[in-house]
């Protein structure tokens, strides 16, 4: 992904983090809470099957539609 594109999703992942505070359901894992902007980038990477810097520049609207998805449906 280029600089220009990657700085733009990255922004909109700490957007979508700092939407998802407070939301996420409660963890086993994480007994002190859940780290939002964290979890946004491993859902990124987990759907996309690599990180949000390596997806290709093509995929940019898809990337946007994802992160609106985890806005509306935090998992």
């Amino acid at each position: 992904m280029n600089k220009e594109n990657s700085s733009t999703i990255w922004k909109l992942i700490q957007q979508t983090g700092e939407n998802l505070k407070g939301r996420l359901p409660a963890h086993p894992n994480h007994p002190r809470g859940r780290n939002p902007y964290a979890h946004v980038a491993l859902m990124v990477k987990n759907h996309f099957g690599m990180t949000y810097k390596d997806i290709p520049d093509d995929k940019i609207n898809e990337i946007i539609k994802y992160l609106n998805h985890l806005r509306e449906n935090p998992e």
